[in-house]
């Protein structure tokens, strides 16, 4: 594959990755379950990683193996007849045989979905002829997408009542007008997203979800002899199926009302490299609690302890850094933490990465589209390149100061009880004014201690020298360290697990006293642990606070390895929401 035509292809992955929590609130179509833009980010993040990108055969693979939800299965199945076609030679051939396969890959394909996307793109290239990337009919080619984007309202009942576009077709747009505006040499030509679907990127007021049961399943096989998933009946059992098949393997999307059942028949013609399953009822459930308006929009770095769930659930955006582990890269609050640290623990080479520019570009045009006003919590500028790029972008962009942005010189539990104090009070704020003065108090008031079990791992990411990790290890010496403005501060050493708790404890006394405020705890592999032991002590110990129980940022975790936990606290304010 040309180098460009890699480029293009991780463009648009990163431009779908920075849009995803939108597709995520939008999607009620097949079932209102809130994942497309995750499953989407999973599904192509195999094009983020194209360091090689010589062959096809190996990245379909990849891209199979990598394939989640309907939206994401789907799309893959268009990829893998795209790519396996090779477009920097034949573009007509590789958008014809990539419909083909997307539609072959649902047995009851409908109208009103990205399939519509698939289709549209290969009318329109068919019509414009076989042409080389520089003379593609960019412009007409993605005002057709639009169109069909904006019609998938019409199309299907769930849409309509909804008031808003097919989130999985919306996510096509948005990749192919990277890919295509990248193939074109024209990256900052890229469409006004919120502009264009601006009355039907929201869920009207009277949207009603349905109830929902089971499974939603994604299962690899790899078939024995001549078996093939068609000659399963399994039809009782499944709906929302699709299937792609690759080789000798073939990967199936489907919803279940029992994945056991599935899964023996799954077994009978070939074995099961690869299984997950979602329940359904809970994330049809949490989507419905998403429905919260803040006086201010918040925005952080997911270098603060916080989740995705948390920023689905308070109404607030992340953007994310990257974890490698091994090969394989994925933004981070869409890594497992148990694969990373045990990964670790097994000596995997396991690294962060920011984000590119361009990405967090998209993050920053995305929210003031969306926003008339946003909050920018940012990671602290002594850890990241963030603040730099962002403000380097308002310069452009942001003449009215639309964006504000803080440097919070936190990361990890500081940043993260920060951003959900502050998110808490946006929602029952006077004004966007007192968001941001809260902000600053929080920001003031927020301490946390960080404390590491090993230094093998500091060693291995160049941040503490062989010689020292080699003989605090043998020592155990276990350093207390602290984000703050100006880096990483140690505030002590320590020799085991009990004088952590003890040093903890001492500067919870010396902060909070009797008072109330809130207490975050932050576990890496060890939450079995925090939860049945640290957790009830603090409970006991200090009874009118908010325990909050979180993962460890894995930007922290990563660098600090398995064993790291670490207690971020903030006591008493003025507008601080303290559930007890």
């Amino acid at each position: 594959m040309e180098r460009h035509y890699a480029n293009a292809l991780m463009a648009g992955t990163e431009r779908v990755t920075a849009w995803s929590d939108l597709l995520d609130r939008i999607n009620v179509f097949p079932v209102a379950d809130g994942d497309t833009g995750r499953n989407m980010v999973l599904s192509l993040a195999p094009l983020k990683g194209l360091s090689d990108p010589a062959g096809n055969g190996d990245l379909i693979r990849e891209l199979l193996l990598a394939a989640r939800g309907n939206s994401g299965n789907i799309a893959v199945s268009f990829l893998s007849g795209f790519l396996a076609n090779a477009p920097e030679h034949n573009f007509l051939t590789a958008v014809q045989e990539g419909k083909k396969m997307a539609w072959q890959a649902v047995p009851n394909p409908k109208r009103g979905t990205m399939l519509d996307i698939f289709a549209t793109l290969a009318q329109v290239v068919e019509l414009e002829g076989n042409h080389a990337r520089q003379r593609l009919p960019i412009g007409r080619i993605l005002d057709r997408l639009a169109q069909a984007v904006w019609d998938t309202t019409e199309q299907i009942p769930k849409l309509k009542q909804a008031g808003v576009v097919d989130s999985g077709a919306l996510g096509m747009f948005i990749f192919f007008d990277a890919y295509f505006n990248v193939l074109n040499d024209t990256p900052h030509a890229l469409k006004p997203i919120a502009e264009i679907f601006k009355d039907r990127l929201s869920l009207s007021s009277g949207w009603q979800k349905d109830a929902v049961s089971g499974s939603c399943i994604d299962v690899v096989v790899k078939l024995d002899g001549q078996a093939d998933l068609n000659t399963v009946e399994m039809s009782p059992l499944v709906e929302s199926v699709v299937a792609l098949k690759h080789d000798d393997y073939i990967k199936v999307h489907l919803h279940a009302d029992s994945s056991a059942e599935v899964r023996d028949a799954i077994a009978s013609f070939g074995r099961v490299v690869q299984w997950s399953a979602d329940d359904l009822r809970a994330q049809t459930e949490r989507f419905s609690r998403s429905s919260v308006r803040p006086v201010l929009h918040i925005m952080t770095d997911a270098a603060g302890s916080v989740t995705r769930d948390d920023a689905f659930t308070l109404g607030f955006t992340l953007l994310d850094s990257y974890v490698t582990i091994g090969q394989q890269s994925r933004p981070e609050t869409y890594v497992d933490p148990a694969v990373l640290y045990a990964a670790m623990q097994r000596g995997v080479k396991a690294t962060t990465a920011q984000a590119s520019v361009f990405e967090r570009h998209q993050h920053y045009e995305k929210i003031l589209g969306l926003h008339e006003r946003a909050l920018y919590l940012c990671v602290g500028s002594a850890f990241t390149g963030n603040l730099q790029v962002v403000m380097e972008w308002k310069k452009q962009h942001d003449p009215d100061d639309s964006l504000i942005v803080i440097d919070s010189g936190a990361a990890s539990g500081r940043l993260g009880l920060t951003v959900l104090a502050t998110a808490r009070h946006s929602l029952k704020a006077r004004s966007w004014e007192d968001v941001i003065a809260f902000a600053h108090k929080a920001i003031a008031g927020c301490e946390e201690y960080v404390f590491i079990d090993k230094l093998q791992y500091l060693v291995a990411g160049g941040r503490v020298s062989k010689a020292s990790g080699f003989f605090g290890d043998m020592f155990g010496m276990k350093p207390v360290v602290s984000p703050q403005p100006a880096g990483v501060k140690k505030y002590g050493v320590v020799r085991n697990r009990k004088d952590q708790v003890d040093f903890a404890l001492q500067r919870l006394h010396a902060t909070l006293q009797d008072k109330p405020g809130i207490i975050m705890l932050e576990y890496s592999d060890n939450r079995p642990w925090m939860e049945g032991e640290l957790q009830p002590l603090i409970m006991q110990l200090f009874p009118t606070v908010e325990i909050i129980v979180q993962p460890l940022s894995l930007t922290s975790g990563t660098h600090m390895g398995p064993g790291t936990w670490a207690v971020a606290f903030l006591p008493a304010m003025d507008g601080l929401e303290v559930n007890r």
